[in-house]
């Protein structure tokens, strides 16, 4: 008769403390029961990519689908979409980093090539300029001693040496080509790397530069932070990208061609609608001159300046690792 009651006692306890649990359980954040605050919790960190809102993980593979898509069309869309005048802008940035000989360059998001070819060209120009100046102070030396200084590529460049750093094969493969078929061949080298995970030793580099990279970056702080980590002490940090139009008028005429005009070129001339329709958005979601420039003091870098060019269309931002 014992048994029993006791197994009828043992129900009745289980019974009582679930029913007394039951609510407390439910209502218990993380607890099993709660499926939308689990949710909530295991949700991906989120940004935008371009005006839509996607996972950080997310938007890494989109950008990389947008640059494997455009690679081909890339530089024939520049000239198009800016009627020419991003050569300008980067001549511009090439003349405010006046790189002397001996410079070592990083050039990150420059696939391309269009930022370490202005710098080879550059420097070469200044080294052979340094040389010829040489040469008329020394009217002793032979035919055969001048020619030799001319014809040795490597000497011409000083001991610069500029390293494109991009993370879209693509974009490697046609910079590549176009250094191919241009004949540029010493100081230059191409390596497959992230903006925010650089394969590259501390202290290494006398400028790193980025031309319209940095805002597809998906953690443009931490991107920051690795060019200032790689940069040797009195190194500088050069970034050319879209910014803000300080216009009013100009900003109303801009927006109009942006969204109008340039999203139809992308689908005449490279058969992609989409991906310049990112680009003209993601202009818009990148952070104006002024707050840009607290993002680089931020990161650690010192006598940050910026320069807008075209009515703010694009800036140049420059800071010291001192």
């Amino acid at each position: 008769m014992a048994a029993p009651r006791s197994c009828g006692l043992w129900s009745y306890a289980r019974a009582m403390r679930s029913y007394r649990f039951s609510g407390l359980r439910s209502s218990w954040p993380g607890s099993l029961l709660s499926p939308r605050l689990l949710s909530q919790e295991k949700r991906a960190p989120e940004t935008h990519f371009g005006f839509e809102t996607v996972s950080e993980e997310e938007k890494g593979g989109k950008v990389y689908q947008v640059f494997e898509s455009v690679a081909k069309k890339y530089d024939v869309m520049n000239d198009m979409m800016s009627l020419g005048i991003h050569r300008v802008w980067k001549d511009l940035l090439l003349r405010k980093m006046h790189p002397l000989p001996g410079t070592q360059l990083l050039d990150v998001a420059g696939g391309t090539g269009d930022i370490a070819f202005r710098f080879l060209n550059y420097v070469q120009a200044q080294y052979q300029g340094k040389q010829k100046r040489k040469l008329r102070a020394q009217q002793n030396l032979s035919w055969e001693e001048i020619a030799k200084k001319y014809q040795n590529e490597e000497d011409s460049l000083g001991g610069s040496r500029v390293m494109v750093c991009d993370i879209n094969r693509e974009m490697l493969k046609i910079g590549k080509q176009k250094a191919f078929d241009r004949g540029y061949k010493a100081g230059l080298a191409w390596v497959l790397g992230d903006a925010e995970e650089l394969p590259f030793d501390d202290d290494k580099f006398d400028v790193y530069t980025i031309a319209f990279g940095i805002r597809n970056v998906t953690h443009i702080d931490q991107a920051l932070q690795e060019a200032h980590r790689v940069l040797k002490p009195g190194g500088r940090f050069l970034c050319l990208e879209f910014s803000q139009v300080n216009n009013p008028l100009i900003s109303r005429l801009y927006d109009l061609y942006s969204f109008q005009v340039i999203p139809v070129l992308g689908e005449v001339v490279a058969g992609d609608w989409k991906s310049y329709q990112y680009l003209v958005e993601s202009i818009r979601k990148f952070p104006s001159q002024e707050e840009f420039k607290e993002m680089i003091e931020d990161a650690g870098f010192q006598k940050v300046t910026y320069e807008s060019l075209t009515s703010g269309i694009v800036a140049i931002h420059s800071g010291f690792k001192l």
